[in-house]
């Protein structure tokens, strides 16, 4: 294993932080995976998979079962790690700017574009090549202007060439559940199932540029631009991955999460040796624009009435607003058929908040489709 420190800006003189990412197996191969845990810092689940994992990935690496490289960031949010006020952690946006750490990477398609167009020709592996050196450029002509424009710049440069990269994330109260593109849809129900996700959200552009696209999205948009006589070889799948809800921080969680990991990069060729029998699928995949987040209609006490994973009609109940003054409870209904996969973790909540979200099977939203 090679440990590397990547070095912040410092957004004020005194400051100092790091950015570690943990190397295993063969650089030079031409293959690779990329790993990154609690971009949304205080989602502390994902973190606990990555301790797992290292050790995992150390133990594949001295019996030379990795197939090329496989990089680890175990916290890959300095900034959003040192945000607490009070007590209170304050993981998912940057204090400075208010914008969400998984928001505003970089959207390469049309750079990449202009630099490689002069150089393709019907060499698909040599075409990729290309696009994966011209996507390099790209980010190392960037001049960030704060710290976490330089973290997100750092990220997006240690994925941007890789097979497989996932971003490990979770939700406040939560299934299990992926996000990926429609166009790798095929992969996608693999790590779902390899998982035992209870939901897996597709989409060709989700908009607000987070992580995982910013280093897909161009591998399915560069060929509607290049056609047929320039080929691309697959490219880079990427998904981000929701562990469950911030509270599920187990040991025992993790080790099998850890090795589901482990078994679907098996079961891509990245680690060596037969992966366990794939386990029987826990869901369909459904659009991301079928996603209803149930919205509370007023201010009160919340109280669920039905629980994560359970599948609802169109017209349950799935919670209620009690009002403690007047006693009056106002239902919160489903307003599609899907499964439960997510839900807030507060219980006073006032009008207009998210309060859960409905997987439902066709797609009737447009704009952007992630939370905020």
């Amino acid at each position: 294993m090679e440990v590397r420190d990547h070095e912040l800006p410092g957004a004020s003189r005194g400051t100092r932080r790091v950015v570690t990412s943990l190397h295993f197996g063969q650089r030079m191969s031409g293959r690779k995976v990329y790993l990154q845990a609690s971009l949304h810092a205080d989602e502390v689940p994902a973190m606990l998979v990555a301790h797992h994992l290292q050790a995992m990935l150390q133990g594949l690496e001295e019996t030379g079962a990795i197939a090329g490289e496989i990089v680890l960031v175990p916290m890959a949010n300095p900034i959003g790690l040192s945000q607490t006020v009070q007590g209170s952690h304050f993981g998912r946006f940057d204090q400075a700017s208010g914008i969400n750490f998984n928001r505003q990477f970089q959207h390469l398609t049309a750079r990449i574009a202009e630099r490689v167009q002069p150089l393709l020709g019907p060499d698909a592996a040599m075409n990729t090549q290309w696009v994966r050196e011209a996507a390099q450029q790209v980010l190392a002509d960037l001049s960030p202007q704060t710290e976490t424009e330089a973290l997100k710049q750092l990220l997006q440069q240690l994925a941007v060439d890789a097979d497989i990269a996932l971003d490990l994330h979770c939700d406040h109260q939560a299934c299990l559940h992926v996000y990926a593109g429609t166009p790798q849809a095929s992969t996608a129900r693999l790590l779902a199932q390899r998982l035992g996700a209870k939901a897996l959200l597709l989409c060709e552009c989700s908009g607000d540029d987070p992580f995982d696209e910013s280093l897909s999205r161009h591998w399915w948009e560069l060929p509607e631009r290049f056609g047929p006589e320039h080929p691309l070889t697959a490219g880079c799948f990427a998904a981000t991955v929701e562990l469950r809800g911030e509270t599920d921080v187990e040991d025992g969680l993790a080790v099998q999460d850890a090795q589901g990991l482990i078994e679907f990069l098996q079961d891509t060729g990245h680690v060596a040796g037969p992966a366990a029998m794939l386990p029987a699928p826990r869901c369909a995949a459904t659009p991301l624009a079928g996603v209803q987040p149930l919205v509370a209609p007023g201010s009160g006490i919340l109280v669920f009435l039905r629980q994560l994973g359970e599948r609802v009609a169109a017209g349950d109940c799935v919670a209620e607003i009690v009002d403690p003054a007047s006693r009056l409870r106002v239902p919160v209904r489903a307003e599609v058929d899907g499964v439960l996969f997510a839900r807030i973790a507060r219980r006073w909540v006032t009008r207009g908040m998210r309060l859960a979200k409905i997987a439902g099977p066709t797609p009737y939203r447009a704009g952007p489709l992630l939370s905020p």
